[in-house]
C-alpha cells in the first residue's frame, strides 16, 4: 500500500467488515437469546437461553473479531508520506 487514498480505501474495508461483523453478532445474540427462550432445558438450573445468549454470543463476537483481524485488517501507517 503506497498511497494515502489505498491507504483509506483499506480502512474503510475495514469499517464495512467491522460493521457486517456487529450486524452478524447481533443476530446470533437474538437467535441464541430469544430463539432459545421457550426451552425448558436447563444448566446448573439456569435456562440455556441465557447461557446461550451470554456465553454465546461472546464466543461468536471472539471469533468474529479474530477472523476479522486476520484476514481483512492490514498494518499500515496513515502518514501521508510515500512508505519506503
Amino acid at each position: 500500500m503506497a498511497t494515502y487514498k489505498e491507504k483509506m480505501k483499506q480502512a474503510n474495508r475495514e469499517a464495512k467488515y467491522t460493521v457486517v461483523g456487529l450486524v452478524a453478532t447481533i443476530v446470533v445474540w437474538i437467535a441464541l437469546g430469544f430463539g432459545l427462550s421457550g426451552s425448558s432445558f436447563e444448566i446448573f438450573h439456569t435456562p440455556i437461553w441465557i447461557i446461550a445468549g451470554c456465553i454465546g454470543t461472546w464466543l461468536f463476537a471472539i471469533v468474529v473479531a479474530v477472523v476479522i483481524s486476520k484476514v481483512v485488517m492490514k498494518d499500515c501507517d496513515l502518514d501521508e508520506e510515500e512508505s519506503e
